[in-house]
């Protein structure tokens, strides 16, 4: 049966999320313990990155190209399959899912994709093409979460990249408090265009 758009959504709200082994591979659907958030409140910037946004080297939008995000997201390495990518695509056209874009000039350069429900984003993937493209998309990410009321940010599994910013580890329990609180929250994303750093 494939994965559908409205299964995914009933999983992120039990605190459950798809991932295929390869693009070609199974599909499982996976609950981490622990699971790795993104603080929104003390998120931290190093300072090179600040830098580099402080100098507007990328023009940052939301929802301007989302497919073309999933896609720079989708190397041959990925869990990323067809079928999940039909999912989300199909997620974007609901205004459940949503990219962020980084570009230079007319060159997408970089971006990042994730769900929002509520008063959460779960981060799913990035990419970049240009030097911290995906880097200054995930600040202009935070800072747009912070506007429109969110609490919560899921990136599910901690990396070295991601424990720069502030990532930590929580317990599955502890994440499914805090999943519930935002899933009551109603924080409305907002339409296709530009974002400020």
């Amino acid at each position: 049966m494939p994965l559908s758009a409205s299964q995914v959504v009933t999983a992120y709200r039990v605190g459950v999320f798809p991932m295929a082994e390869s693009r070609e591979g199974r599909l499982f659907w996976l609950s981490p313990d622990p699971r790795a958030i993104l603080p929104i409140e003390e998120f931290h910037v190093p300072r090179r990155l600040a830098q580099t946004v402080k100098a507007g080297k990328f023009r940052v939008t939301t929802d301007e190209a989302f497919e073309r995000v999933i896609d720079g997201c989708a190397r041959p390495d990925t869990w990323i399959s067809p079928e999940v990518r039909a999912a989300y695509v199909e997620l974007h056209r609901r205004g459940i899912a949503h990219s962020v874009e980084a570009w230079k000039g007319d060159q997408l350069a970089g971006g990042l994709y994730g769900v929002h429900l509520g008063g959460a984003f779960m981060a799913e993937s990035k990419f970049h093409a240009a030097r911290d493209a995906s880097k200054v998309g995930l600040v202009a990410l935070v800072a747009h979460l912070r506007r429109i009321g969110a609490v919560l940010c899921d990136v599910q599994f901690v990396t070295p990249h991601l424990a720069r910013f502030g990532v930590r580890e929580i317990s599955r329990d502890e994440y499914l408090r805090r999943l519930s609180a935002a899933l009551d929250l109603a924080c409305r994303w907002g339409p296709p265009g530009p974002l400020p750093p």
